[in-house]
């Protein structure tokens, strides 16, 4: 059955608009991405989210009209305060799977940044039929839309498509092993799998402009560790004073990237026009164990807190598969836009720390 059709299709509703249009007059655009000499107008999707705030902030910044549409299912208002009442912005409070707004806003921008999707592990193993149909349904929808207006987009994918990966570091254009279907972990990694897919479809079959960016462990200020992020979960447990909860036996290891990072990354590839058609891994290059994350979370909040080693059985409630190590191969983005991550690990906690102290005064 054809992804997203009759029998799946999302309810179309009224959406809520906040507060302004752009009151530019609507032009066709090139399809193909373009080098900025002027203002543009860009689409988020999830961008009152963690990543897509920062995104949608950098590039209002910056001079360009941005629009962000979000459900605020795991987005979150407060993210974008400081973008709200503010010229050339425009809050759209609706699902990305609601083609009628989609199709409405991508007929107003001049491209488009898809990070709409479902976060963190707790979430995914929680609620996997949510996961799937908003990942590749809302996917679905915006390529359709994008291919009408003729609109650039780059697509958010993950480091979860690498599965059961034994070749480390990662590189695009590795094969993959993915985890078994029975355990609703590895929905995600599936669904962004198909993302990715159906991207480069629309890009081959129809001359759609698409990239595609693998993100690895990307943290810093306004994550929240409801959905199992680790990093902020583990200074909210070191500033309060309770264990720092590691799952498994803490030896798994990870590469942390600072959000400000990532976001300008994602701008400066959807600025070059070799990046079409291709895949980026998009991370930091530091790899650390879980355990010595923990560790270091302490020692940077002066913290009484002790470790705690959880089985993952008990943590999520179900046997879990996860990867020994997550290590991206960064030379493709090094070689297209010069990517080199700006902030260590401790400055990534410390800016962590900082917001959680100054949200607690």
């Amino acid at each position: 059955m054809r992804i997203g059709s009759k029998r799946h299709k999302h309810e179309v509703k009224t959406p809520t608009i906040v507060p302004l249009f752009f009151g530019t007059s609507l032009h066709s655009v090139d399809p193909r991405p373009i080098i900025r000499s002027m203002p543009q107008r860009f689409l988020v999707t999830g961008g009152a989210g963690f990543i897509g705030s920062h995104l949608a902030q950098r590039l209002h910044a910056a001079g360009h009209a941005v629009t962000v549409l979000d459900d605020l299912s795991t987005g979150r208002a407060q993210n974008l305060a400081g973008l709200r009442g503010k010229a050339l912005f425009q809050f759209v409070h609706d699902s990305v799977e609601n083609p009628s707004t989609v199709g409405l806003l991508m007929g107003q921008c001049d491209a488009v940044f898809h990070l709409a999707s479902a976060v963190g592990v707790q979430l995914i193993i929680d609620q996997p039929v949510r996961t799937i149909r908003t990942t590749i349904h809302g996917t679905e929808v915006v390529l359709e839309a994008a291919q009408r207006f003729g609109r650039p987009v780059l697509i958010t994918s993950s480091s979860e498509v690498y599965g059961k990966g034994a070749r480390v570091p990662f590189s695009e254009d590795d094969d993959v092993v993915m985890g078994s279907t029975r355990h609703s972990r590895w929905c995600y990694a599936y669904s962004k799998a198909i993302d990715e897919f159906l991207g480069l479809a629309f890009h081959r079959q129809y001359g759609l402009s698409v990239i595609l960016v693998r993100l690895f462990n990307t943290v810093g200020p306004r994550q929240v560790g409801m959905y199992g992020m680790v990093l902020p979960r583990f200074v909210s447990a070191a500033l309060a004073g309770r264990p720092l909860e590691v799952y498994g036996d803490g030896t798994q290891t990870r590469c942390f990237c600072h959000v400000t990072d990532v976001v300008e990354a994602l701008d400066r590839l959807l600025q070059m026009p070799s990046a079409v058609g291709r895949v980026f891994n998009l991370g930091g290059d530091e790899e650390i164990s879980i355990l010595d994350l923990a560790r270091k979370v302490i020692k940077l909040t002066d913290s009484g807190s002790r470790i705690q080693l959880i089985p993952y059985e008990q943590a999520y409630g179900q046997p879990f598969d996860d990867l020994v190590r997550r290590v991206p191969n960064l030379g493709r983005i090094r070689e297209a836009i010069g990517f080199a991550p700006r902030h260590s690990l401790d400055q990534i906690i410390q800016s962590v720390i900082d917001e959680q102290r100054g949200q607690q005064k």
